[in-house]
């Protein structure tokens, strides 16, 4: 699609201003002239298609109606605009396509106002010695294109020199500092619109739309309106959520007036308004009023158009009145399926399981994104890979990573190094075990998920170089080299001396690293397996990794409860179940709790009730104090935290500059309790659920616990409850399955199955 429509642009610099694009027609006279004769098998009934995309965030008005439901368009791909790294592929925008039949009128003003959205805020990640970021240099340009039938005949409007360009009245818009609205600037526009100039398209591909659209999806009303100690005028909504406001404002409102609304995610110990662990993120929306006498019973309403906060809480400066009751949060998130539901008679785990709900919704907004609200908000590859087979259970996020990693795939370097971040706003910087992994786990679990070969033939290029990236950093098979985040976070630290960073955790990371290597390769070869292409090398390679691993790491070395889980998850260890029952021993000399972090967390629980530990396992998911899942949950969290003590038993916070409250990654335990505690098991052998294996794994600490999952091939559900003599279990497949109840094999085909177990 790079023949599209002239690229267009302001004459001259606008600054922090938003330009908004205008251009006027008459359908009658747009017709006279245009594509005379062109045969059509029309009705004469007239339709129109409007397609869009801007290097920056757009809204589209056509008669001063909103154009589509899409928020935030045209999204975030990979731009790759950074010449000093080689990339492997161009860089791409995505381009959208709306039917605007029913809001063609004889004559037409279309107004098209574009932010700096992604592409041209300033975002996190640039190092001051590589000088400006030059997306901050790019223009903010248009393009766009209606074609109307009408009468039998194609009518085509580009962008070209006849569009007009003038300054907006959103005056600041960023990602991260918010926006500010100049309503006084409404009725002048008219007057200040200006040529516009034809310009060079970004070096970008132009792409149809591939992921799914960000759309308004939840709206809250205030849980409750109260004033802090310090003063201040504050909102709750009860909810840590991903979005903004949409507020309206009385006749009688003041001309010029000004309210500044602030977003947080908490109050601080006090009950204070807390925006430190923002950083320097300002999080702020400004609007002015409306000059002028309004009609009566006339409001102004508005909702940010380009920006978003990750927000509880709202404080509101103003001198006018306003109804706070009325202020509605909107959440935003990509316009998902949702496909999984958990519940338990545990009040504290059912709140879990709708904290990670809320954790991706909040973080799953086009990308998926470490953190919403911070001077962040980054697709970290790491997040990505740890989660991806929750949010797969949670909700139809096919296209949602389709689209994501095929962007991680233009991120990577010729070498084969996936970027951190994707898309890459770091100029290349990368190579992190477990962080570029997601190249390999997230195709695969994907694939697994809804049985589509289609992800693998896409990326498996992709997932190639990966592997051989990792190759030509590996000694004798063991991957010694390079920079790694570790296992993040981990509450295992090590000596300072040998690694002065405390948050990259105890274990070591030529184990880490390896251990991935090893599994990156697995799944390389299992996907060659699935696409018939020749794999035997690749398992070759394993087996010497395996090999090399045992030698470098010895199973009565293992230091840390990480070091033990990864042996155990990735197949590394000769004796797996005497690493198991080490592991075990280790989690209760450390006072029966976990200790891992970002990389360890994900598969504690698997190990523990893969080799025999399920009490264990549950042990650690149910533990209520700190460090464990549900502490947050006792703490008021309505998201999952980016660290188990984001706010500390004594009820003061973490350090400020890594401390967000709406964190997905620990949220992965969840997979857990679908997959063993439910026991809905997906077969690799049969992906996408096309044939099943349900083997629940009950506790006595729970009266009953459900699980529903809806799969390409129809809904599955598991549900055990304790009765007085009896543990019974509902099952419903809608394909054949194996039903494992205690040491009972079951054959079965589509229905609905109870069985009894004696306790």
């Amino acid at each position: 699609m790079n023949n599209f429509a002239k690229w267009i642009k302001p004459r001259r610099e606008f600054g922090d201003i938003c330009p908004v694009y205008l251009r006027e027609f008459c359908v009658e006279n747009l017709a006279d002239g245009i594509n005379d004769g062109a045969d059509f098998a029309a009705s004469g009934e007239l339709q129109a298609k409007l397609t869009i995309t801007a290097f920056g965030c757009y809204e589209a008005r056509l008669n001063g109606r909103r154009v589509g439901d899409y928020v935030l368009a045209p999204s975030w791909t990979e731009a790759a605009i950074f010449p000093a790294k080689a990339k492997r592929n161009r860089g791409r925008l995505q381009v959208q396509e709306y039917d605007v039949s029913l809001l063609i009128e004889e004559n037409n003003s279309l107004e098209i106002t574009v932010g700096r959205g992604w592409y041209r805020s300033p975002l996190a990640g640039r190092r001051e010695e590589e000088g400006r970021d030059p997306r901050l240099d790019m223009p903010p340009a248009l393009t766009a294109r209606l074609e109307i039938f009408f009468k039998n005949r194609l009518i085509i409007m580009e962008t070209d020199e006849k569009w007009l360009v003038a300054e907006s009245p959103v005056i600041f818009s960023e990602i991260y500092d918010g926006e500010t609205y100049d309503a006084t600037q409404e009725r002048h526009i008219a007057d200040k619109y200006e040529p516009v100039e034809i310009c060079p398209a970004p070096p970008v591909d132009i792409v149809p739309q591939q992921g799914e659209e960000i759309r308004e999806m939840d709206r809250l009303a205030p849980a409750a309106v109260f004033t802090s100690p310090k003063g201040e005028k504050i909102i709750d909504f009860g909810q840590n959520i991903t979005g903004y406001i949409k507020f309206a404002l009385p006749e009688n409102t003041p001309g010029g007036a000004k309210i500044t609304f602030q977003f947080a995610e908490v109050l601080d110990a006090d009950g204070n308004f807390y925006t430190e662990n923002l950083r320097t993120a300002k999080a702020q929306l400004c609007y002015i009023c409306k000059e002028g006498v309004l009609c009566r019973g006339e409001t102004q309403e508005y909702t940010p158009k380009f920006t978003f906060f990750g927000f509880r809480y709202v404080k509101v400066e103003t001198d006018v009145d306003v109804a706070f009751e009325k202020i509605t949060a909107v959440a935003v998130f990509s316009q998902m399926r949702r496909t999984g539901w958990l519940a338990s008679s545990n009040a504290n785990l059912n709140r879990f399981f709708e904290n990670v709900i809320w954790g991706q919704k909040g973080n799953f907004l086009d990308v998926p994104t470490d953190c919403p609200q911070r001077d962040e908000r980054l697709g970290w590859t790491g997040d990505a890979q740890v989660f991806v087979k929750t949010a797969a259970l949670n909700y139809d996020v096919e296209k949602f990573f389709a689209k994501w990693l095929e962007d991680l795939a233009i991120a990577q370097l010729a070498n084969g190094l996936v970027p951190h971040v994707v898309p890459d706003t770091q100029q290349g910087r990368g190579g992190s075990a477990a962080w570029g992994d997601a190249a390999t786990i997230c195709p695969w679990e994907i694939y697994l998920a809804y049985g589509n070969k289609k992800i693998l033939e896409a990326q498996f290029e992709s997932m190639c170089k990966w592997v051989d990236f990792m190759t030509a950093g590996a000694a004798e098979y063991i991957w010694d080299s390079g920079t790694h985040f570790g296992d993040w976070l981990s509450l295992e630290l090590p000596c300072p001396t040998i690694q002065p960073d405390a948050r990259r955790g105890a274990t070591r990371h030529d184990l880490l690293a390896t251990a991935f290597f090893a599994h990156s390769v697995g799944i390389v070869a299992k996907t060659a397996a699935v696409l018939g292409r020749e794999y035997s090398q690749y398992e070759t390679l394993r087996d010497r990794i395996i090999a090399a691993f045992r030698q470098k790491f010895p199973e009565n070395d293992f230091r840390t409860q990480t070091e033990y889980v990864l042996a155990l998850h990735f197949d590394l260890a000769e004796n797996p179940q005497a690493v198991a029952d080490a592991l075990a021993e280790k989690i209760k000399a450390d006072g029966s709790c976990l200790m891992t972090g970002f990389v360890g967390t994900p598969y504690i629980l698997h190990v523990l009730s893969r080799y025999g530990y399920t009490r264990l396992a549950y042990d650690l998911l149910l533990r209520e104090e700190y460090p464990s899942w549900l502490y947050p949950v006792t703490k008021g969290a309505t998201t999952i935290w980016e660290r188990w003590d984001s706010i500390k038993p004594d009820g003061s916070f973490q350090t400020a500059n890594m401390n967000s409250f709406n964190h997905y990654a620990y949220g992965a335990a969840a997979d857990w309790v679908y997959t063993v505690a439910a026991g809905i098991c997906v077969l690799e052998d049969y992906p996408g659920y096309a044939r099943v294996k349900i083997a629940p794994q009950p506790d006595p600490r729970l009266q009953w616990l459900s699980a529903r999952l809806d799969t390409r091939h129809g809904t599955i559900f598991s549900k055990w409850e304790h009765m007085s003599e009896f543990t019974r279990y509902e099952i419903i497949v809608p394909v054949s399955a194996q039903i494992c109840i205690g040491d009972k094999i079951h054959e079965v085909g589509k229905g609905a199955y109870t069985f009894y177990e004696p306790r």
